[in-house]
Parts: structure tokens; sequence; C-alpha cells
């Protein structure tokens, strides 16, 4: 009963709070033990802050529950900071950092009644898209833990799928919410440039990067966007203010909506059968569900799309603070590296030829509504995958992202909404995502689609098997 308790959703716990059900020390002590018993397998979480959820919870327990969350446990992941608790960023020049501050989105989930269990994995700076790195070790997939769970949020989508949280706070700068959602089943969110405040600090030439939900349910998703959602001053940013909030579009009516979809990706490599099946099998739903499907690609294959990209995702590893590259990782100290390498005129017309191509691709979102692809171009792939077939060279390692994740980076360049849904799974067991890419600021459309999608076929009852040997519940 109390692993049935611990696969609740967040929305599930805050009413059973509210009806007395059951207490914020309850859960805390709940998600602990589970914790206890079966992170080291999966190594979801890299801090665990005992005491200071006890102490949350206790603060909790005998309050009138006003904030939506009231008393629910939540991990951060561990590339944004948390007053007094250890952030890391997986790199070993920061092993010991314990921040004075709350990021500004650490501090709206706190305001909502969520109590921080602790930090969770993520690969260094959050470079890559499979959660492995010196300081911190190899995240492990719940539905098969010689697999990665993705990444950069891999930690954060390992906890909710194992049941060590509800549900989880992750970001996403090239896909690093999406793709930790295909690979361990669940509904990841990457919302829209300037929707989600990156403050105290600033969001790069391009803001690619942006935090979001991890969740089980559409409208857990949806809850947890609303509460992050929001502006600082001096935000560089600014989404428009939704409409009504995303959680009562969970309860929406889509209407008939015009969705393209497409199984090639921006870059050319291989497309496995089995992420293509999860793309067309979700188009004959789409179909079936009465909504209009063309098939139609956007104007994003471009040779000198990559090189652009890179040359703006490497100024990341060289401006964190580090001056003694021997510190780094070889895959970060290579792009640390070549960022120093290159000129300002030269990075200046990386972000002007990205911003161009934006306005060119967003215009194909001008005769539908929703674009349909695969989330990735593979299923999970192994432990280690990163480094096979290179010798070693970490210039050919981080080449072989592109492998992996062709469809998300460059949602994160135009910083239109997107989403990641569960809704294929391979013969082996093996969750399969599928992406929805909305309008600019249109997450109101997609949290529909996706709602309607999840009642036409629900995915809420699947489980991992547990990392103990027994079975999650």
């Amino acid at each position: 009963m109390r692993d049935e308790l611990a696969f609740s959703t967040a929305l599930e716990l805050a009413a059973k709070v509210r009806a007395r059900e059951v207490s914020p020390s309850e859960l805390v002590e709940l998600y602990l033990e589970r914790i206890e018993r079966l992170a080291p397998r999966l190594n979801a979480y890299v801090t665990v802050d005992a005491d200071g959820a006890r102490l949350a919870a206790r603060a909790l327990d005998s309050t009138a529950p006003e904030a939506p969350f009231h008393g629910v446990p939540l991990p951060i992941k561990d590339l944004h900071e948390t007053a007094g608790l250890r952030t890391t960023y997986s790199t070993k020049a920061f092993a010991d950092n314990v921040p004075v501050f709350d990021q500004a989105v650490v501090r709206r989930l706190r305001d909502a009644g969520f109590i921080v269990l602790g930090k969770t994995n993520t690969p260094e700076f959050g470079t890559i898209a499979q959660t492995e790195s010196e300081l911190n070790g190899t995240c492990r997939n719940p539905w098969d833990t010689s697999r990665t769970p993705g990444g950069s949020s891999g930690g954060a989508a390992a906890a909710v799928a194992a049941g060590l949280s509800p549900a989880a706070h992750g970001s996403d700068g090239g896909g690093s919410i999406r793709t930790p959602a295909s690979c361990c089943g669940l509904v990841g969110i990457k919302p829209s440039r300037g929707r989600v405040s990156p403050a105290p600090y600033g969001s790069g030439g391009l803001g690619l990067g942006i935090s979001g939900p991890i969740a089980r349910t559409v409208r857990d998703a949806a809850a947890l966007l609303d509460v992050m959602a929001g502006n600082e001053p001096g935000d560089f940013f600014f989404a428009p203010e939704p409409q009504r909030a995303f959680f009562a579009e969970a309860d929406a009516d889509p209407g008939r909506l015009r969705i393209a979809v497409t199984t090639e990706p921006p870059v050319q490599v291989p497309v496995d059968p089995e992420c293509e099946a999860a793309a067309r099998a979700t188009a004959d739903l789409l179909s079936d569900l009465g909504h209009d499907l063309v098939e139609a690609t956007p104007p994003w294959q471009r040779d000198d799309l990559l090189p652009h990209f890179v040359r703006v995702w490497q100024v990341g590893p060289a401006t964190a603070g580090i001056e003694d590259l021997s510190l780094l990782e070889p895959i970060n100290r290579a792009l640390a590296e070549d960022a120093r390498a290159t000129s300002s005129p030269e990075l200046t017309l990386s972000v002007l030829q990205l911003q161009a191509f934006v306005r060119e691709l967003v215009a194909f979102w001008l005769d539908v509504d929703v674009l349909l692809t695969p989330t990735l171009a593979l299923p999970p792939v192994p432990i280690g995958w990163t480094y096979e077939e290179t010798d070693g060279d970490p210039r050919l390692a981080f080449a072989r992202q592109t492998l992996f994740t062709p469809f998300t980076p460059l949602v994160n360049v135009t910083g239109q909404p997107a989403v990641s849904l569960p809704l294929h799974w391979t013969a082996t067991g093996l969750p399969v995502g599928v992406q929805l890419i909305g309008r600019p600021f249109d997450e109101a459309t997609l949290i529909r689609l996706s709602a309607q999608l999840e009642q036409a076929r629900s995915w809420a009852g699947r489980r991992p098997p547990s990392p103990d040997g027994s079975r999650a519940v």
C-alpha cells in the first residue's frame, strides 16, 4: 500500500494532504525509505537532504494547507542552486559547492508548498544526453538498468519512474527534459523561451536552456509548469501571459487540429524503426481522434546548422567559472578549448545565422498547429554508449549525441514549446517517446492535445521492475 502511495501523482498527494489522509512527514519518510532502499542501484539522487526535508515537513504538518502542493516532496536537478544544499553541476571543481541562495525556479517550487528531497543526477554541466559523470557516477534506467535514463535530467526522470518522487524539476537546453522523459516512460514539457525565469542568471545569446516539469501525467506536468512559470526583474526573454492556468488546459477540448507528421530529423542520421513506429502509431491515433494529419517536414535540413549550434553550445563549459580546464571531463574540456579558440565575430555570426534560420523555420507553423516527430532517433542506449566507436576521442563522443537526439535541439533554438509523451514501448519493455512541437508560446494546445492522447491510450499504470529485483508495486 505504501508503494502504491509512492506512485501517486503530485496532485493526488496534494489532495491527500489537504484531506488529512496523509501528512507531509509521512510522505517524506515514505520517499526517504524508498530512496535508501532503491536509489543506490539507480544512482538517481546525488544528494539527499533527509534532515532538511524532515524539518520542512514537520513545519507543514500542523499548518493549514494553502499552497497548491503543500507538503509534497520533490527533487531539484543538480544544475540548479539550492540554498544550503550541495549543488555540484556534476563537476569535480564544484564537488563541495553549497550555494547560499535558491535559483528563482526553486523558490517558486518551495512557495508552491513542495518539500525539496534532494538533488538529482546529471552529466557534467548537462552537456550530453546520457547521465554519466566522473564525480557523481552513472545513473541507470529503471526499465533496464543496463541502459541510460537519458540526460541531462536523467536522475530526475529515473527518480519519478522508480517511485522515488511523484514528479521532478528538470531543465532542457537541447532536449534534456524530453530525452529522459522518452527513455523513462514519462511526460516532459520543454516550455517556451521566457516562460520560466533563469534568475538570477541570464539566458545566454539564444536562451537555449529552461526549467520545466517531468511527471507521470499530463495534469501533473501542467500543474508544475503553472508554479514554475513567471518572470523576474531583469529577465531578457518574456513569454506572453497564458490566457488561463496550464492545469485547466488539461481538461479542455483541443478541437480539430491540423497536425504535421515527420520522421525525418534536422540532421541526416538513421532513425530506429521503433522510434518511427512510435510516431506512426501516434499519428494513426490522432487521426482516429478526428484531427487532420498531413505528412510534412519543416525546412530544417541544412548543412551549416549543426556547426553553428555547436559553436553556441560549447560556450557553456567555457563560461562555467573554471579556469583550469584539466578539472573538466574530456568532452567538456574539448568543448571549452574549442570555445576559447573561437573568435567573438565567429560566435556572433553563429548566433545571427541561427536567429535568421529561426525566422524561416517557425513559418512552418503558420500552416499547422502541431508537429509530431519521434522524440529520439534511438531507444534508450546502453550505459557507456557515448564513447563507443570513438577510440576515446571526446569530440567524436560529443558528435555521437546527434545519433541519439537529432529531433530535440532545434526546438531550443526556436524557443518553441514541446512535449514528449510515453506512447510506445518496445517488445523488450523499453519506453519510446513521441514529441509534439507547438507554435511559439502555445503550450496550451500541446497540453490539451497531450491530455487527449493520454485519455485515449493511458500509460499511468505502467511500472518498471524494481531495482532490488522485486516488482515496483
